[in-house]
């Protein structure tokens, strides 16, 4: 059998936004604001929750580990992106491309899981309030905050190995970022190793853990209509409201993103998705919960004051 010829690239050009000129300084001004935004929002967020006692519970357990991983999401691509948007060379070298696609598949995979997890203690703490303590004990919450990492962590690897294999025929990413979806446009041939990733990111990881929301807030959702009081109502939807907004911004960009059909055309809307749930969603996050949650709102005041 004839081997192909195949070419190691050591380092990949980012199209990004180039073909707008014009509009790279605008969107360097939006991403570096957001970018700023989302450092300060999720430090806050965590040290408020580190520092308050009366945040030691579980749902701001979670909420800590999702701003972290917010962080550390953000932070694998947008200064990339802001270097690029003021340069002219737009590259990225070939480990710099590994680590990016590592970490956007393990951040990812990780916020899918979490959210999921995330969901389950607000179902736990409404339908099951007398067994909430019981149930989601420091040790559970430490266990299941540990296997949504190690989700993502696991997850990550082989988006870097192909990143690194010589099965690229090209060097041209047509994304801001070493995006999966972009860098498999650059592929010589079908590969079984990203078949598998994308079936697990495309059907494991989006739609799974999405049904276990829905599932979820279902019962939560009978419960609360079943509560008496209108102020026990409304207390109930306040703690759920949060996370809730949160799913529906990210999961909506990601399963656009992920789940439509291959006839889509426009690189473009993936480039304009990617910054929704790769910057804005990031962004929102600490807003969301610091606007519709009085105990997290008190917290900042104490901090600041």
């Amino acid at each position: 059998m004839q081997q192909e010829n195949f070419t190691v690239w050591s380092f990949f050009f980012l199209e990004g936004f180039s073909r707008y000129p014009r509009l790279e300084v605008v969107l360097f001004i939006f991403s570096l604001m957001m970018y700023l935004i989302t450092l300060l929002g999720n430090s806050t967020l965590i040290l408020i929750i580190v520092l308050d006692s009366r945040l030691q519970k579980p749902m701001y357990f979670f909420l800590g580990n999702l701003a972290f991983m917010d962080i550390c999401y953000t932070s694998a691509s947008i200064p990339t992106l802001l270097v690029n948007l003021l340069s002219s060379q737009k590259t990225i070298f070939l480990a710099g491309c590994a680590i990016q696609m590592y970490l956007s598949l393990a951040m990812g995979s990780t916020e899918c899981v979490l959210l999921a997890v995330m969901a389950y203690d607000r179902y736990v703490a409404i339908c099951n309030p007398l067994r909430y303590p019981i149930i989601m004990s420091r040790q559970v919450c430490v266990q299941m905050a540990s296997v949504s990492w190690m989700t993502g962590c696991l997850d990550g690897p082989p988006g870097k190995q192909f990143c690194s294999e010589d099965t690229l025929c090209g060097n041209l990413i047509d994304h801001f970022t070493c995006e999966i979806l972009a860098v498999l446009k650059l592929a010589c041939t079908s590969s079984l190793l990203m078949d598998v990733i994308m079936m697990v990111v495309s059907i494991l990881l989006l739609p799974i853990p999405m049904l276990f929301i829905c599932i979820s807030y279902v019962f939560i959702l009978s419960t609360i209509l079943r509560i008496s009081s209108a102020e026990g109502r409304n207390k109930a939807f306040s703690t759920c409201g949060a996370h809730l907004t949160v799913v529906i911004l990210y999961y909506g960009a990601a399963l656009s993103m992920y789940l439509k059909p291959s006839s889509s055309n426009s690189q473009e809307i993936d480039k304009i998705i990617s910054l929704l749930y790769g910057v804005l969603t990031p962004m929102l996050n600490p807003i969301i919960y610091s606007l519709r949650n009085k105990e997290v709102k008190d917290a900042m005041t104490k901090l600041l004051l």
